[in-house]
């Protein structure tokens, strides 16, 4: 067992994990206000007033009480824990393999990032589909088995898999960007900076830059996805969604939602790497 926890990529596994724990507990509230945002019905009368974060936001709190805002962490622990992991120690295991002489170049950073991003995406999909199904409000799930069991049992275990496309189109492209803004800001960061006590909050600083703008270029695909899978039954294709979204809110609606989830993914996204980056470096290891 210590021979196997000594390895650098289940040790990768180890950090990110935790990482993913800690900003997924502080950011959830954000996660789902983003996802009742995007899943709205067109139900708002012409010359009504819009429907925006805080309404949503104050509309649980009345409705599903404080602890309504973390409805979903179940699921949301369950898909990153080990999805943070493995999307960690495989892009340390890529680095390793690929550059272990070098810093990889802002293409070769986002194909890292891109690339182990869609493992995990794949590995965690399912939990995913629950995850967005539980925020949505749309159903009554007990418990995330339970949620599984009745998926399966009532529409079969493809619907599992749902909005995988928009899923890869969402999370690869937002994790290679964000990698390669990541990399290259951090190495603008004097000497004085990155070698010294504030270093954390410069790599933090550096990833909420990175973060907003890897989020509002992959907002449109967040959108789909999420409509993909809370509905299913209703769109047979990828395309299908677009055409909705497209008719029913015109270009605006590929932008619902944009605020909370930029907000928590770049948060997320920067923390989850600062944690990920010290933990690392206390155990001897160049992230």
């Amino acid at each position: 067992m210590e021979l196997s926890l000594a390895h650098p990529a289940i040790k990768a596994f180890m950090c990110g994990s935790l990482s993913g724990t800690c900003s997924t507990l502080l950011f959830q509230p954000l996660d789902l206000v983003k996802t009742r945002l995007q899943t709205l019905q067109n139900s708002v009368h012409p010359g009504s007033g819009r429907v925006g974060m805080v309404t949503v936001f104050l509309s649980v709190v009345r409705t599903e009480k404080l602890l309504g805002l973390w409805k979903g962490v179940s699921p949301s622990f369950v898909r990153c824990i080990p999805g943070v992991g493995i999307y960690f120690s495989t892009y340390f295991s890529l680095k390793q393999h690929f550059f272990s002489d070098r810093a990889p170049g802002p293409v070769e950073a986002m194909l890292l990032g891109a690339g182990a991003r869609s493992v995990a995406g794949v590995c965690m999909l399912p939990v995913t589909v629950i995850k967005t199904r539980f925020e949505s409000g749309r159903y009554n799930y007990g418990s995330v088995a339970g949620a599984l069991r009745s998926v399966c049992q009532t529409e079969g275990p493809r619907a599992l898999f749902s909005g995988l496309t928009a899923t890869l189109m969402r999370d690869a492209p937002f994790s290679g960007i964000y990698v390669m803004f990541y990399s290259q800001a951090k190495s603008t960061l004097p000497s004085e900076i990155s070698q010294s006590a504030y270093a954390p909050l410069a790599n933090f600083s550096c990833g909420v830059v990175a973060g907003v703008l890897a989020s509002l270029i992959t907002q449109p695909a967040d959108v789909v996805k999420t409509h993909v899978q809370v509905s299913p039954h209703l769109f047979k294709r990828t395309t299908d969604v677009v055409h909705y979204i497209y008719m029913e809110h015109g270009l605006v609606g590929f932008f619902r939602g944009a605020v909370p989830r930029s907000l928590r993914r770049t948060m997320m996204a920067a923390m989850a790497w600062t944690v990920y980056e010290q933990l690392m470096a206390r155990m001897g290891l160049k992230s």
